[in-house]
């Protein structure tokens, strides 16, 4: 097996990049238990460079592995439950699910990952599910094409770009829409999102309103346990180890994990604990010299500008246009090119810039 460059990773089929192959890992229900926090960091440090990133669809990255440690690493991951039988199955498996839920929620996840695996549809790679059964939907902000969520005393299952949704009957309803999708064209070539359908006037059957969304989560202490986040998304491998002794782990799409059953943690190296922390209004892909493509080192120049960034607003360095650490809009963009790096406001990476090539010296002043 080779990596593949620019391709949406997974770990039965990782990506090449400037510091070896990209290992995505999905946790079943996006929970690790304490065995697997431990056997992961055990693995990035033995297969890999020792970093792990929790990516924006609530899955771990594993970086700097290479032919001869993927098939072992492969083989360590097996043993803990964490790789589908094949690559069909694991790139259907995408699913974000709150942290908020309790056991009808797992339950919900363990059912739709079943179907899913029984399931012969070919999604576009990108194609994911959200499992948004908390008391209000947290997910609403998060990549998802199908979501599923509590309207009153009920669950709706509602596609993604429309604002209602229809009761669900079982988590085979979620499959079936997305048979729905690609009988409907969504997907061209491999390529395609819900959103993208429905905007172009297609939609299914919906009669339900979707409800309120709630407040966007931070770090912090919450019913259900201990929200912490993470700069940038890097997990230290001992902290991994020592959260995993804590209690089991939720991951979540916003670089942070919910520890169960605690309400305090002890600081830790790369966690972020308290809401007001400046590094949450950073994001910052890997950069140079971890991705070929990547025209700058990205994520110390995010960290000197984040005390000059609003609060309540997000600073994204981008390694080149492509944005694949933040592809949102953000309220400042800094893209590096060849030349130097442009300023975006209220947009994308390869958006239209305000300011071309600027010097990294001139940033603080046009921030």
């Amino acid at each position: 097996m080779s990596g593949i460059k620019g391709w949406c990773p997974g770990a039965l089929r990782p990506m090449e990049s400037g510091d070896g192959w990209v290992v995505r890992v999905k946790p079943r229900g996006a929970m690790l238990s304490r065995d697997q926090a431990q056997g992961i960091a055990d693995a990035a440090e033995r297969h890999g460079n020792g970093l792990i990133e929790l990516t924006g669809r609530g899955n771990l990255q594993l970086r700097g592995v290479t032919p001869d440690s993927h098939t072992p690493l492969i083989a360590d991951l097996r043993a803990l439950d964490l790789i589908d039988p094949d690559i069909a199955t694991e790139t259907r498996r995408n699913i974000i699910v709150t942290p908020f839920g309790g056991d009808a929620t797992d339950a919900l996840v363990r059912d739709l990952e079943t179907a899913l695996a029984a399931s012969t549809l070919s999604l576009p790679a990108k194609f994911g599910f959200a499992v948004d059964t908390g008391a209000a939907p947290v997910l609403t902000r998060d990549p998802a094409d199908i979501r599923i969520e509590r309207a009153g005393s009920g669950l709706i299952l509602r596609a993604d770009g429309m604002g209602s949704g229809a009761a669900l009957g079982s988590p085979q309803d979620a499959v079936a829409l997305a048979g729905w999708f690609l009988e409907r064209g969504g997907a061209i070539g491999g390529r395609g999102r819900m959103a993208a359908l429905i905007a172009g006037g297609i939609s299914p059957r919906a009669d339900i309103a979707a409800p309120t969304a709630a407040l966007a989560a931070a770090p912090g202490p919450t019913p259900q346990g201990m929200l912490a986040g993470f700069e940038f998304g890097q997990v230290p491998p001992d902290t991994l180890r020592r959260l995993g002794r804590l209690g089991a782990l939720r991951l979540t799409p916003w670089r942070m994990m919910l520890v169960r059953g605690t309400r305090h943690l002890p600081p830790m190296p790369g966690l972020i604990l308290t809401a007001d922390d400046p590094r949450l209004r950073l994001r910052a892909c890997s950069g140079s010299p971890h991705c070929a493509q990547a025209h700058a080192a990205t994520r110390p120049m995010a960290r000197d500008l984040a005390a000059l960034v609003p609060h309540g607003a997000v600073l994204h360095v981008s390694g080149c246009a492509k944005g694949c650490g933040w592809p949102r809009t953000a309220d400042m963009t800094l893209t590096a090119t060849p030349q130097g790096f442009d300023l975006i406001r209220h947009g994308c990476a390869h958006d239209v810039p305000a300011l071309r090539g600027l010097h990294p010296d001139q940033l603080p002043k046009v921030l």
